[in-house]
C-alpha cells in the first residue's frame, strides 16, 4: 500500500512539474522548433525535401511567437479585469482586450499555420507571473495595477509592432503588423484615459 501511494505521489509530482515546465518554456520551445525549421540557414532542412520547413526566416518567426504570447496574455488579463475590476471602465477595457486580441490571435494562428510557424500553446513564465501577481489584487488596487500593466504592455507592443512593420521580411506577417498597429494605439489611448479616471 505504501509503495502504491508513493507511486501516485511521484506521478503527481511529475505532472505538476510538467505543468510548470510547459508554461516556463512554451515560447522558448516554439522558438527552438522554429529555429530547427528555418530553411534560410541551409543546414537543418532543405526547402524542396520537406513539408516541415517554415516559409519565413527565424527573425520573422520570433515576431510571430512574441505576438502570440502577448496576445494570449492580453486575453487572460482582460477576462480577469472583467471579473475583478471595480470600475466599469476597467471592466469595459478588459472586454475590449478579450474581443480585439482574440480576433488578432485567430488571425496570427491562421497566418502561422500557412507559414508552418509553431506558436506557443500557453503564455510564457513571465506573462504567467504578471497574471498571478494581478490575480492577488482586489478592489481599487486591482484596477490601478491592471491599468498600469496595460499601459506598459501596450507601449512595448507598439514599439515591437512598429519595428516589425519596417523590418519583417515576410509580406503577410508585415501586413499583419501594419494592420494591428492602429488597434494597439487605440488601446493605449483608451487605457491612458481609464488610468486618469482612476486617479481622480
Amino acid at each position: 500500500m505504501k509503495k502504491l501511494s508513493f507511486v501516485i505521489m511521484a506521478a503527481a509530482a511529475v505532472l505538476s512539474l510538467q505543468a510548470c515546465h510547459s508554461n516556463k518554456d512554451s515560447k522558448g520551445e516554439a522558438d527552438s522548433i522554429n529555429n530547427a525549421k528555418d530553411v534560410t540557414k541551409g543546414d537543418s532542412l532543405k526547402k524542396d525535401t520537406t513539408k516541415m520547413a517554415m516559409t519565413v526566416d527565424n527573425g520573422d518567426a520570433k515576431f510571430a511567437t512574441e505576438a502570440a504570447n502577448g496576445g494570449m496574455a492580453e486575453v487572460m488579463m482582460g477576462k480577469l479585469a472583467q471579473e475583478r475590476g471595480v470600475s466599469q471602465k476597467v471592466k469595459d477595457f478588459g472586454a475590449m482586450m478579450v474581443m480585439d486580441h482574440s480576433k488578432a490571435n485567430d488571425e496570427m494562428t491562421t497566418l502561422a499555420k500557412s507559414k508552418n510557424i509553431t506558436l506557443p500553446a500557453v503564455v510564457d513564465a513571465d506573462e504567467q507571473k504578471h497574471y498571478d501577481d494581478l490575480n492577488k489584487k482586489t478592489g481599487a488596487d486591482f484596477d490601478k495595477a491592471y491599468a498600469s500593466m496595460m499601459i506598459d504592455d501596450h507601449k512595448g507592443d507598439i514599439k515591437a509592432f512598429e519595428d516589425a512593420s519596417k523590418n519583417l521580411k515576410d509580406p503577410d506577417l508585415k501586413a499583419f503588423a501594419i494592420k494591428t498597429l492602429p488597434t494597439l494605439k487605440k488601446h493605449l489611448d483608451a487605457i491612458n484615459e481609464v488610468d486618469k479616471s482612476l486617479k481622480k
